[in-house]
């Protein structure tokens, strides 16, 4: 593919003859123009590499886009040596080599182009996962860490594909029956695929949350007859921090399967209670106990007050039932409500002398 270059670079090379000592005369006319192949060709690269550095960098200092700024780091990393490389194979080709060592410097070559290639896509895949799976979803100006280990998971994978990609066709250019080879990866790929069928179940399980969002780092879930707070969603297993405090690791799997009740996604708690009074309580106390409840409510802020009715005639009370959402998915905040309600509603009653019903039992006894 260097043919032209050599031809056009030999037209201006005059014909050069060396008398060495015990070579006799020697022709250097080759010589001179595989020296003059390389240093031209050196230079163009560089050149060109330095042209559109500049002409990019310009263009993207002039906008707010980073795609731009994404093509200006894949043209940076591109390694002096990788042109130099080809520059001296394109100098080596002006001569007859030998069959093996002409495969040699052809791989060499190859897989030179192959690793280059790669560290440039790499920078477009770094652009497409950082501006598509690296979110911050809370809103915190941090990236999620479970979007994080997602984005360095994809990267990796794709990064594998590339390399596998790439060292089939180096050894297909230097004369490597690959077919037998691709034939044998598949082979194998299915033998590990069911060695390790757990471990690839629980990964794609973990592309399986992240994209689902079923719950999210610090959220408060539910697995089971298992709770915690999430810490951690990993490749292969998620970390919750139970109320005990103790670690407690699920697999991907297992929580992709099994049914999850995730309490942050929660924008209020509705809270049901039973209140019983007793039966010795006036009638006219008995029907100012709604508006008792509702006035309580009424003093207090984080709380929508629903209903409250005389539910029922208990065995030793009268039951009213309460109803009421508490606008808060805090647990904590939860409790403080329900125990101020509690704290107030106790007071009032001592105030108009109404009285809690405990559990008691009036036996009457007829003389005979």
């Amino acid at each position: 593919m260097f043919e032209s270059l050599s031809s056009f670079v030999a037209t201006y090379v005059p014909i050069t003859h060396v008398t060495l000592p015990m070579f006799g005369v020697v022709d250097v006319h080759k010589l001179i123009v595989a020296v003059a192949v390389f240093l031209v060709l050196s230079a163009l690269f560089w050149f060109l590499r330095m042209i559109l550095l500049v002409r990019l960098e310009t263009l993207a200092g002039r906008t707010v886009r980073k795609f731009d700024d994404t093509v200006v780091e894949a043209i940076r990393s591109i390694r002096p040596w990788v042109y130099v490389l080809v520059s001296l194979y394109a100098a080596l080709s002006l001569y007859e080599m030998p069959d093996t060592f002409g495969r040699v410097v052809t791989g060499a070559l190859l897989l030179a182009f192959v690793w280059q290639a790669i560290q440039v896509v790499r920078c477009f895949i770094s652009y497409t996962v950082t501006n598509y799976l690296e979110k911050d979803e809370d809103g915190d100006g941090e990236v999620d860490p479970a979007s994080a280990t997602m984005s360095h998971l994809v990267t990796l994978i794709a990064q594998i594909l590339l390399w596998v990609v790439g060292i089939i066709f180096v050894l297909s250019n230097i004369g490597v029956e690959v077919t037998s080879l691709i034939a044998g990866l598949g082979i194998g790929g299915i033998a590990v695929a069911f060695a390790l069928q757990g471990v690839l179940s629980d990964l794609f399980a973990s592309f399986s949350i992240y994209f689902d969002k079923p719950f999210r780092i610090g959220d408060f879930i539910v697995v089971g007859s298992d709770s915690g707070t999430v810490e951690n969603i990993g490749v292969k297993s998620t970390r919750l921090r139970t109320l005990q405090g103790e670690e407690l690791v699920i697999s991907n799997a297992e929580l992709t399967t099994a049914r999850v009740q995730n309490f942050k996604k929660m924008n209020e708690r509705r809270v049901s209670s039973e209140v019983g009074i007793t039966y010795e309580t006036p009638q006219e106390r008995v029907r100012e106990v709604n508006g008792i409840v509702e006035r309580i409510f009424a003093d207090m802020e984080g709380v929508r007050f629903d209903r409250t009715h005389l539910k029922s005639f208990g065995d030793s009370a009268l039951i009213f039932e309460i109803v009421y959402h508490v606008e808060t998915s805090n647990y904590a905040e939860f409790m403080d409500v329900q125990q101020q309600f509690n704290f107030t509603l106790m007071e009032r009653f001592a105030e108009v002398g109404i009285e809690f019903a405990y559990p008691t039992q009036t036996i009457y006894h007829k003389a005979a």
